[in-house]
């Protein structure tokens, strides 16, 4: 009998990537948005090894949706954000696709109780504290996390979502931060899209002068004798469960400090979320655009998520 659907691997994490390979090879995913997919769906698959399933074979649609109403409580809990507990169990319905054609789609909001996304942001980023994140970045540090220090630095400073902070070659960005007054991001962007952040706070330049001496001459911030994959499940989300204990919820909060702390720069007053009123539309509309191109989004309603609604 074959296991995991003659993909050529009895491991259920290699088995989904190779189908998500293969399903970027005939064009129906970007290669980037493929690797995303099986980020996420390990997950998944740790998951169903820890309730005695190891095979493709034997994921029933009751595993599925037991595993998305297990990602609603740590939604419930504010681990994770609606937005990202959706995505989790929409690859496993992606990567289920690809090897069964009777594969019936799990609805993370009607199956699993996942809350709707939340389009409009209405607190304020505990991030944008500085005193707060200083005091966190510290804990890391004392903790033995560098690693997760710089990426929530970087979060903080540049805006950079965690995947891309971990695979940024700090040395190099550094050197083109001192050169050009930029940094050109192109790993583990959304969608594979090459963007540039622009320099304009010396704590940039800090930040990423930190983050180079981490990396230490390596490639990048994951260790190297670990996957991007294994840095995330280990450090990072030890990181982030330490930045919760300062009241931050993540990663993603201190990218929504950033974006707020560029709102004000762009405008001159403070964003929406933190009390600021919209005093011109079009200045408004202008720096939305800005933050927007700085944080690798396609639309600018999305920056509604970090520095509230228009």
């Amino acid at each position: 009998m074959s296991r995991n659907y003659n993909l050529g691997t009895r491991d259920m994490v290699s088995a989904g990537r190779i189908a998500l390979d293969r399903a970027a090879s005939r064009g129906e995913l970007s290669f980037s948005t493929a690797d995303t997919v099986a980020d996420r769906w390990a997950q998944f698959a740790t998951y169903a090894k820890s309730t005695g399933v190891g095979r493709m074979e034997r994921i029933s649609p009751e595993l599925a949706t037991a595993y998305g109403q297990a990602v609603a409580r740590r939604v419930e809990r504010g681990e994770l954000s609606p937005a990202y507990a959706q995505n989790l169990v929409s690859a496993v319905n992606t990567v289920l696709h690809q090897v069964r054609d009777d594969w019936r789609s799990i609805s993370p909001t009607r199956d699993c109780a996942i809350p709707e996304r939340c389009a409009i942001r209405d607190t304020p980023p505990v991030g944008i504290d500085r005193e707060v994140t200083g005091r966190a970045l510290d804990v890391l540090r004392e903790a033995g996390y560098e690693r997760a220090a710089a990426v929530a630095e970087l979060a903080r400073e540049l805006g950079l979502r965690s995947k891309e902070a971990a695979l940024l070659d700090a040395s190099r960005a550094l050197r083109e931060a001192q050169q050009h007054g930029v940094i050109t991001l192109s790993e583990g962007t959304k969608g594979g899209r090459e963007r540039s952040v622009p320099m304009t706070d010396e704590r940039q330049i800090e930040a990423l002068s930190r983050a180079a001496a981490v990396q230490n001459g390596n490639r990048n911030l994951v260790p190297s004798e670990q996957t991007w994959a294994q840095f995330r499940g280990g450090e990072l989300r030890d990181g982030r469960e330490s930045l919760q204990e300062a009241r931050i919820s993540g990663y993603h909060d201190l990218r929504a400090a950033y974006a707020c702390q560029r709102y004000e720069a762009l405008t001159g007053l403070p964003g929406p979320v933190l009390g600021g009123l919209i005093q011109d539309r079009q200045v408004d509309r202008e720096a939305r655009e800005q933050i927007s191109a700085e944080l690798g989004h396609g639309r600018i309603d999305v920056v509604a998520e970090y520095i509230g609604g228009r």
